[in-house]
């Protein structure tokens, strides 16, 4: 599904550059739970940045599918990146003036004006599947973290994407609700079909993904 091929990246520093990237390669095939550890600063939410068509590389091919991203304009990525990848990072980034059933929503509005039948009964569907059926018309400020989160991700799943990507999806909760929405999310890796690349830097967390690479110096080693 996702194949990473010699992927370099570099910030500006000064008068010179920070390598962050240096020739990863990475291959991901449909439906694996992945997890991407590594020390802070190593580059992991840059990785994530790039699957996600959030960011591109220096050089290098990011392939998904078999077609080649980097040759998207960036229209076409948007358009693929609203269709084909869910999004869930650490700060779930709920929008406060809007209420959970609406903020869940929000990538639909995002491609049209207003929402359909379908997206309605899967926004339905998310909410009891995920537990927080009764906080529907409530607001942000209501929930507690992990309420927060199961929204993030209820949103993160309302167009169906085929990637699902979560950049340290647990880092603001307690163990024990870390624990429960990492159980999630291979819950939904496995019943929603739904390829699923964690960043973490806890070890628990990464335990529960099928596959564990480490990021270090650039490169990923399993």
């Amino acid at each position: 599904m996702i194949k990473l091929d010699q992927i370099f990246l570099s910030y500006p520093d000064g008068e010179n550059k920070t390598d962050v990237l240096r020739g990863l390669s990475l291959d991901v095939n449909h439906g694996e739970a992945i997890a991407v550890t590594g020390p802070s600063g190593s580059g992991k939410s840059t990785l994530l940045s790039i699957i996600g068509t959030l960011l591109k590389p220096d050089s290098g091919k990011y392939y998904f599918n078999g077609v080649v991203v980097d040759d998207m304009n960036d229209a076409a990525r948007a358009v693929f990146r609203n269709r084909s990848i869910g999004f869930i990072f650490q700060d779930h980034r709920l929008l406060p003036q809007f209420t959970v059933r609406e903020n869940i929503l929000l990538p639909a509005l995002a491609q049209q004006r207003q929402t359909n039948q379908e997206q309605e009964e899967r926004a339905d569907f998310l909410l009891k599947s995920t537990g927080i059926a009764t906080l529907s018309h409530k607001y942000p400020e209501q929930l507690s973290g992990g309420e927060c989160q199961r929204v993030a991700i209820c949103r993160a799943l309302i167009m169906r994407p085929k990637l699902l990507l979560a950049d340290e999806p647990t880092g603001q909760l307690d163990a024990e609700n870390a624990d429960k929405i990492t159980n999630l999310l291979i819950s939904i890796n496995a019943s929603e079909k739904c390829t699923l690349l964690m960043v973490t830097h806890a070890e628990r967390v990464a335990k529960k993904a099928v596959k564990v690479y480490c990021l270090s110096n650039g490169i990923l080693n399993l």
